[in-house]
């Protein structure tokens, strides 16, 4: 396997390092283009792939090809690169707003495709990527590329016009979590505890719920129901946040980011 990234910015690098660390490609298995020569040297250091500033000799040589650069270089690059992309070789977009249909009539030919959305929990190995594949994908070319993505994660083949409720709902959301986490710690810290330790608290509490949705099947509304004891601390919690908009602030939020997805 040859897997090429054209872009090695904190997406690709999230990717390839799950990819590493779960032993789907070996280092040598792996180059990345990238116009910066600082994110080309950073992607040298820590993963220890060949780096080039040529995205043509990259585009080239991968079996696998990822163009993980922001949505706006997508045409540029594609356009640098396609008279050298082959009929077998599989090109895989993390773009948000990026069209199969878009992206065929960039390429000019005929070009396997197969559109996904990753976050940056693949660097943990806990990453979720929606998949949508074009229709010279294969079922074996669909499988390879399932394969790599769940190496760093899961993955789960969706129809196209979801893609953009994927980018809200899993792309970007790790963001908010982020800042759930960080609000938090900081109350913790307001009533004393050591940062440290408030970050430690704050967020396995998120990854232990997050368990508790995945593994047991309830709905979510039962299990915050579970730990809601009549006239106990957690209802005065949840109270609060019911009354200063918690769950209309995070559905707006993530509309806007959908919105935002479609126009790209």
């Amino acid at each position: 396997m040859k897997l090429g990234f054209i872009g090695c910015g904190n997406m690709a690098t999230a990717m390839i390092q799950g990819i590493l660390n779960n032993g789907i490609a070996g280092k040598e298995e792996i180059i990345g283009a990238d116009v910066s020569g600082q994110s080309r040297d950073k992607a040298y250091k820590e993963l220890g792939i060949s780096v080039t500033e040529d995205n043509r000799e990259v585009a080239g040589q991968a079996e696998v090809l990822v163009l993980s650069v922001k949505p706006q270089f997508y045409e540029s690059v594609i356009g640098e690169i396609r008279d050298v992309i082959q009929a077998q070789q599989i090109i895989v977009t993390i773009a948000p707003g990026k069209t199969l249909s878009w992206l065929e009539e960039q390429f000019g030919k005929p070009v396997k495709l197969v559109r996904t959305m990753p976050n940056t929990p693949a660097l943990v190995g806990e990453g979720i990527t929606a998949v949508c594949p074009n229709n010279n994908v294969s079922d074996d070319d669909l499988k390879y590329v399932i394969e790599i993505l769940n190496s760093f994660g899961k993955c789960e083949v969706i129809p196209e016009h979801l893609m953009d409720v994927v980018v809200s709902v899993s792309s970007s959301s790790p963001a908010y979590v982020f800042m759930f986490i960080e609000a938090m710690a900081d109350a913790a810290v307001a009533d004393g505890m050591p940062r440290t330790q408030a970050y430690q608290f704050a967020a396995q509490a998120v990854l232990g719920s997050a368990k508790m949705v995945l593994e047991t099947g309830k709905h979510p509304g039962e299990l915050k129901d579970m730990v809601c004891s009549p006239g106990g601390t957690t209802i005065e919690a949840v109270r609060v946040l019911e009354e200063k908009g918690m769950r209309s602030a995070v559905i707006e939020a993530m509309k806007a980011c959908t919105r935002k997805a479609r126009g790209m």
